[in-house]
């Protein structure tokens, strides 16, 4: 997968995760996490793919948002566990 593609695809999945962990009344820390990773993402994707900021940012970015997607499902997966106990 490409680095634009890539950073589309996960853009996606962040803004779902912040969703839910809003509405899941998630701890502040992990929603703010998801809500920078993004931004960050949602303003790299309205600058052109292979300008300066975007190549100095996207990996950064893109490894920002994985850490807080995990941080969300493992959150997720054990509030849910909570709640089905």
């Amino acid at each position: 997968m490409n680095d634009e593609m890539e950073m589309r695809h996960i853009g996606r999945e962040i803004k779902t995760a912040l969703e839910l962990a809003i509405v899941a009344l998630a701890p502040a820390e992990l929603v703010d996490g998801l809500a920078l990773a993004a931004g960050l993402l949602d303003a790299l994707g309205e600058l052109p793919s292979d300008s300066a900021p975007v190549r100095a940012l996207a990996v950064r970015t893109t490894e920002r948002a994985r850490a807080a997607l995990a941080e969300w499902q493992k959150w997720e997966h054990t509030s849910l566990k909570k709640a089905s106990a």
